[in-house]
């Protein structure tokens, strides 16, 4: 192939058209970069490191990342990330140059007590084992559809390994281990839990707003919206709304274990920080061990 005059010229001109393009828009990035350029203070990336990494949500903000940009701009303090140790959050505060305060700790509850030794299974499902997919046919088997389903959807989110199962398939929440972080409030499709302050200790363990007999037919710990501790407690602090006893935690201050005592069904209980819930004096016992058959009578003692 021969090659011309013209043909130089016009890759010459190519060349130089290609160049001066790439002179063009480099200038124009150059300028751009310039007038848009963000500053980011370098501490947010020192306390980032300082953070558990764990983009919980626990704190308030998204992650960590936001967390820490909140941080150095002293919008927040370090005392609202839970995962964190309290001497880290200090290292954390003593490089800002802040202060930690304190916080009271959140954990998740469970507003339901009706493991499957006290309360009926009506259908056995079988399909994908999570609880989001159960809800989706007929409610999921159990009696009352307010239920815990005990396919351990919480259990399976929770980061921390805060949540297990007990042997009548109910989630029991470690305390210590709870960072508030949501996750199984947002994954439960029976919004069964959410989270409390550790000073709530008076609960009410069951979420059924069926009426009366339809409750107790299915449950034998379900509120059944007998009054009794609206009676026995303080004016204003416990009232009956869908068929279900609903506490003002307002008036936290003016809860007291008097309000569980006459508890026929034992669903209203008080809850100190990592123990066992405790039922009051009136409530029947329950004394078995096994799951409930279809065709047995619910328990009552």
């Amino acid at each position: 192939m021969e090659i011309t005059t013209e043909s130089i010229n016009q890759l010459l001109l190519a060349s130089f058209f290609m160049a001066s393009l790439g002179i063009i828009l480099a200038g124009i990035l150059s300028v751009a970069n310039r007038r848009l350029y963000v500053y980011e203070d370098p501490k947010i990336d020192e306390v980032e490191e300082l953070l558990p990494h764990a983009n919980c949500g626990a704190c308030g903000t998204p992650g960590c990342r936001p967390f820490a940009e909140a941080l150095v701009a002293k919008k927040v303090d370090p005392g609202l990330c839970t995962v964190n140790s309290k001497d880290m959050n200090q290292v954390i505060a003593d490089f800002l140059g802040v202060q930690v305060t304190a916080h009271e700790k959140k954990v998740a509850r469970l507003a339901c007590a009706g493991g499957s030794h006290v309360s009926y299974t009506r259908a056995n499902y079988e399909g994908l084992k999570t609880c989001r997919a159960a809800a989706l046919v007929s409610g999921g088997g159990k009696g009352c559809s307010w239920a815990c389903l005990g396919l351990e959807d919480c259990a399976k989110v929770c980061d921390f390994g805060a949540i297990s199962f007990n042997k009548f398939s109910l989630p029991v929440v470690d305390e210590d281990l709870c960072t508030a972080c949501n996750d199984c409030v947002a994954e439960c499709p029976k919004d069964l839990f959410s989270l409390q302050p550790i000073s709530n200790k008076l609960w009410v363990a069951c979420n059924n707003k069926d009426n009366m007999d339809e409750s107790e037919a299915h449950c034998s710990v379900a509120c059944n919206a007998c009054g009794r501790c609206v009676s026995d407690a303080p004016e204003g602090l416990i009232s009956i709304k869908n068929a279900l006893a609903v506490i003002d935690y307002n008036k936290n201050g003016l809860a007291s274990k008097v309000a569980i005592e006459r508890c026929p069904t034992g669903s209203i209980v008080w809850k100190d920080y990592n123990k066992e819930s405790e039922r009051g004096i009136s409530s029947h016992k329950i004394v078995r061990k096994e799951p409930i058959l279809r065709t047995e009578p619910l328990p009552r003692a």
